[in-house]
């Protein structure tokens, strides 16, 4: 292998050696080799790409769903000496042009991207300037296949931004889990020029996966904390609702926990992970919002309270358990209720076409858009409001507009980014007659003035980090004092929030023309009822091992079972009863051998619990081996 990248690993990590298959991976992509990297969570999937970005000339684009891990690995990279920036959803536009234009200057070696931004004007416009790239890394790149768990449209303008740069510009595409089936088709959408794919085992040796068939979860989720008190949590569940319920539940019955969902701001999310990775609590109780980039080493627990409807989103799920390599614990808890529940998500995920083509119509009412306009607009939408108006149920309607937009009628985004505003509502004269407000509070109404301007004349974008850099205060504390402030009207704060946004990315159409294909519907639909054929499969098996399920599902087959899942411990206990059960049979056999009647209660003398002993005699009269008469016994002549 190429010793720079030995050299950079040092000089930049601290690492002598490369672990898993990340040689491999960084000697094709360095080679120009379109590459896929299957590599489970945890498996060093950043070092990949940032490796051989550094071992050559010009920018490495990274483009990725996941805002917190992006911005994490800027602040990562920044702090290493190297210069990277990264555009999402919510910046202001004269952030976003000046990062651009840096790009073009050649003053970074990274560029994080959401693949929602690839298909604004103004990327395209500043990528045609960019002649310098070195390759383009796609994350979590299950993302571009239609039939990965989390298909996501804006995806497939990957591969038209291949066709806006030089040819010879290597792709990295990486993700965690990929079955077969969706590995050809990332390759074949992003347009790979030739097949390359390594592969870490997805086996994960120290996680014991369990399913606990149970018809009161709470109480089993109780007893389960209870008996692993060591290390920090995870459960996850499928509504906002149970998370609360759920992490009030614990808390009274002396188990400290937090909740977590997309309803949050991110302030507040910040805030939730912040005060569970240093242990403040030990559970959080969270939706599928909770654990992208998380790598806390300590999770000894991860519960799943509902049953996820895939094994990918499972997998990856319970992967956040044991990331020190410690022995833990991942574990389903179902009843047959949940097949139920499954089965139905199907009809919830894929309504009925005319379902689809009705919120069509209502969302172009609600918004005030005719036929034939809207192209290209975007706007705020409060999925609440709208189905309260329409009389429309949430997840039915949030289904339709994901379909309408795998369709391409709208662009449906959830997590339309909008950074904290401010603005003071006293005036400059009385700010300064507040009179002692003690000395955080002070610094933070300083470092606001000095660093933002028109703050009395309208709303400022800020941002908490910064003001916590600015004056030594924790993030925690800035936002806890500025909601404080907004309380007692010194100003008007409005926190860092998602809120969703629809596009209009065709003029509309008369709703009965509304067209979903079968790729985007009914092949969708069929593989959707597959997935969840495949977890209910896992959940409710009795006697495969369940490490193997999970490894043959992504293609990868062994002969041996884990040893250690509650089916193996289960085919263990009933092999270690049954030759307990032979060998009472034989000390009978060996005490009654002279076929003379003997007083029953000689058996007692053997060296053998009662339970043994009892069911030994029982099974032995069954099968006509032993005569009884009143207190008596003896070995039937043949």
């Amino acid at each position: 292998m190429d010793s720079r990248y030995t050299d950079i690993l040092k000089q930049y990590w601290g690492f002598d050696s490369f672990r898993g298959i990340q040689e491999e991976i960084i000697g094709s992509i360095g080679e120009g080799h379109d590459t896929l990297g299957l590599m489970p969570t945890g498996g060093g999937k950043s070092v990949c790409f940032q490796v051989p970005a550094l071992a050559v000339e010009g920018l490495c684009i990274v483009i990725t769903p996941l805002i917190a891990l992006m911005k994490d690995q800027v602040r990562q990279l920044r702090a290493k000496g190297i210069k990277a920036a990264a555009v999402y959803s919510g910046m202001m536009r004269e952030d976003v042009v000046r990062v651009f234009d840096n790009c073009i200057l050649g003053n970074y070696k990274f560029l994080y991207v959401s693949p929602e931004r690839l298909a604004s004007d103004i990327f395209l416009a500043k990528l045609e300037r960019m002649h310098h790239i070195s390759m383009i890394t796609v994350d979590e790149a299950h993302c571009v296949s239609q039939w990965g768990y989390d298909f996501r449209p804006s995806y497939l303008q990957i591969a038209h931004i291949r066709h806006l740069i030089p040819y010879h510009v290597p792709v990295l595409a990486l993700t965690a889990t990929a079955a077969p089936k969706v590995v050809d088709d990332i390759m074949e959408k992003l347009e790979f020029k030739e097949k390359h794919v390594f592969s870490m085992s997805f086996e994960r040796k120290n996680i014991i996966y369990v399913v606990r068939d149970t018809e009161n979860k709470a109480e089993e989720m109780l007893h389960i904390l209870s008996s692993v008190p060591q290390g920090s949590a995870i459960v996850y569940t499928r509504s906002r609702r149970l998370t609360n319920e759920i992490a009030s539940f614990l808390n009274a019955n002396g188990i400290t926990a937090d909740n977590y969902h997309a309803g949050f701001t991110d302030a507040e999310k910040d805030l939730k992970q912040a005060n569970w990775t240093k242990g403040s609590c030990r559970v959080m109780v969270a939706t599928n919002a909770f654990g992208m980039g998380i790598d806390k080493p300590d999770v000894r627990v991860v519960i799943h309270y509902n049953v996820p409807d895939s094994i990918e989103a499972y997998f990856q799920e319970a992967g956040r358990a044991g990331r020190d390599g410690e022995a833990a614990y991942a574990i389903l808890l179902y009843n047959p209720k949940d097949k139920v529940q499954l089965k139905k998500r199907i009809s919830e995920t894929y309504p009925d076409k005319e379902y689809i083509r009705q919120t069509y119509e209502n969302i172009c009412y609600f918004l005030q858009i005719g036929e034939g306009e809207g192209e290209g607009r975007t706007f705020a939408f409060c999925i609440e409001d709208f189905c309260k108006r329409f009389k429309q149920f949430a997840v039915q309607t949030d289904s339709s507009l994901k379909l309408l937009t795998n369709a391409g009628y709208i662009e449906y985004n959830e997590e339309q980014d909008f950074k904290s505003r401010l603005q003071f509502t006293l005036l400059k004269e009385e700010l300064y007659r507040l009179g002692n407000n003690g000395a955080d509070m002070d610094a933070l109404i300083n470092a606001i003035l000095r660093t933002y301007t028109g703050v009395f004349a309208d709303y400022v974008y800020i941002e908490e980090m910064m003001l916590s850099h600015l004056t030594g205060i924790s993030v925690e504390r800035i936002y806890n004092m500025l909601k404080e402030l907004n309380r007692n009207r010194v100003i008007s704060y409005i926190p860092r929030r998602n809120t969703p946004t629809i596009t209009f990315t065709v003029p509309r159409v008369d709703t009965p023309l509304v067209y979903l294909s079968p790729s985007v519907y009914e092949e969708r639909k069929n593989e959707y009822g597959k997935r969840i054929d495949s977890i209910v499969e896992y959940a409710s098996s009795m006697n495969k091992c369940r490490s193997r399920i999970l490894l043959e599902y992504f293609g990868e087959h062994t002969e041996e079972d884990c040893g250690q899942c509650d089916v193996c411990l289960r085919r263990k206990k009933k092999h270690s009863t049954e030759t307990e059960l032979c060998h009472a049979r034989e000390l009978v056999k060996t005490l009654l051998s002279d076929g003379t009647w003997h007083r029953a209660d000689e058996l007692n003398a053997l060296p053998l619990k009662k339970e043994q002993l009892n069911e030994a005699v029982q099974l032995m009269a069954m099968e006509e081996e032993l005569e009884q008469e009143t207190g008596n016994i003896r070995l039937r002549k043949i």
